[in-house]
């Protein structure tokens, strides 16, 4: 019997947040689909994806929970927060006030999640450079006073959207490697998962609702 299709050594939990608007259900959809997805409705409360990717040659699924930015849905989403190993943080470069707004994420994300919750800022629509409203250059600033990660990157095109997971998960792949990230801590937001033997079989994918959901 052949080896089971979900054969991945470890979960990562992710989260996206930011304002309404941005594109984070975009990202997600890009991420996981590949597409591009033009009319994105808003989200109310969360809305969940699932992929696989290869990190130093270990087979990772990525749980991602995409939030919605409204603020009447701020208690809602926050409960997503805890136990995330890493959150992407989206604003679009060619709205100013979603970048001003940063601050305020941030503060959610560094309350709510662990400490060694891998953060990533995003510059969503880089592909709109014409309509440009927040330089490369002072969001990279931003990202490096708050000890983030930081790309630009378009939905839309795809520019960049894999890399912005992918490098989340190098980081805290690398951290559970030098000892950073305690794997048995309920907060660490990763599973691990010892790969089936060849011909064993894993089971089938767990519900999104009952797997991995900190709140």
């Amino acid at each position: 019997m052949a080896t089971a299709p979900y054969n991945y050594s470890y979960i990562f939990k992710y989260i996206i947040i930011g304002d309404m608007g941005v594109g984070k259900s975009c990202l997600l959809h890009q991420f996981t689909e590949k597409k591009f997805m033009a009319d994105c409705p808003h989200t109310i409360g969360v809305e969940f994806g699932t992929r696989i990717m290869e990190v130093s040659g270990q087979k990772i699924k990525l749980q991602i929970w995409d939030t919605a930015g409204q603020e009447r849905f701020r208690a809602v989403t926050r409960s997503y927060y805890r136990g995330a190993a890493g959150a992407l943080m989206v604003y679009d470069i060619t709205r100013r006030s979603t970048y001003n707004h940063l601050s305020s994420w941030l503060t959610d994300a560094r309350n709510l999640t662990n400490p060694n919750t891998v953060i990533i800022l995003i510059g969503n629509k880089a592909d709109l450079e014409a309509q440009r409203d927040v330089t490369y250059e002072e969001a990279k600033q931003f990202a490096e006073e708050n000890g983030l990660l930081f790309l630009e990157a378009s939905a839309k095109t795809g520019e960049n959207v894999e890399d912005a997971f992918l490098e989340a998960a190098k980081k805290i792949y690398q951290n559970i490697q030098d000892g950073s990230l305690d794997l048995n801590a309920a907060e660490s937001g990763v599973q691990h998962k010892p790969s089936a033997p060849q011909g064993g079989r894993v089971t089938s994918e767990p519900q999104p609702q009952r797997e991995g959901c900190g709140c």
